[in-house]
C-alpha cells in the first residue's frame, strides 16, 4: 500500500462535538470522531486546548465513553493566541471544522493564503453533513 500524506483536520469542540447549551454530545459526534481519526491528521483548534491535549480530554471526559476518549487523545494539540489561523499549517492540505465563521482577521489570513474555501462550518448543519463533506474532500484529494 502506498504511503500517503493525510490531510490535516482542525477541530473545534463546543458547537461541533458538543452542543453549546447544556453541553452533551451532538448527534453523530461519535461517528465524526471515528471517521476523523481514521482518515485525517487531526489537531485541536479550540479554546480547550492551547498546547496541551490533556485539557481537551478532561473537558470531554464526562461526555464520551473511554473508547472515544482514546480516539480523541490521538488528536494533536495546537497553540494560538488571538487568531486560530495562527495554529494552521498553510503548507499542508487542511480542513477546519468550527461552529462559527472565522473572525474577519482570520478570514483575511485564509483569503491571503488562498485557503478560504477549505472551511466547513457546522453551526447550522448536522454532523452527518460534515462527515459527507469530509468524505468528499478525501475523494477529491486522493484523485
Amino acid at each position: 500500500m502506498k504511503n500517503r500524506k493525510l490531510i490535516k483536520l482542525y477541530l473545534d469542540i463546543d458547537g461541533v462535538l458538543l452542543t453549546k447549551r447544556n453541553p452533551r454530545p451532538k448527534n453523530f459526534s461519535k461517528r465524526l470522531i471515528q471517521f476523523a481519526v481514521e482518515n485525517f491528521d487531526c489537531y485541536w483548534l479550540t479554546t480547550h486546548c492551547k498546547g496541551d491535549t490533556d485539557t481537551a480530554i478532561k473537558y470531554l471526559k464526562p461526555y464520551f465513553p473511554e473508547v472515544y476518549l482514546r480516539m480523541l487523545s490521538k488528536i494533536k494539540p495546537t497553540n494560538w493566541d488571538a487568531l486560530k489561523t495562527d495554529a494552521i499549517d498553510f503548507e499542508s492540505a487542511f480542513v477546519w471544522i468550527d461552529d462559527m465563521m472565522p473572525f474577519e482577521a482570520e478570514q483575511k489570513v485564509l483569503s491571503e493564503k488562498n485557503k478560504r474555501n477549505f472551511i466547513l462550518v457546522s453551526e447550522s448543519t448536522g454532523l452527518l453533513f460534515v462527515i459527507e463533506k469530509l468524505n468528499d474532500v478525501l475523494v477529491k484529494y486522493r484523485r
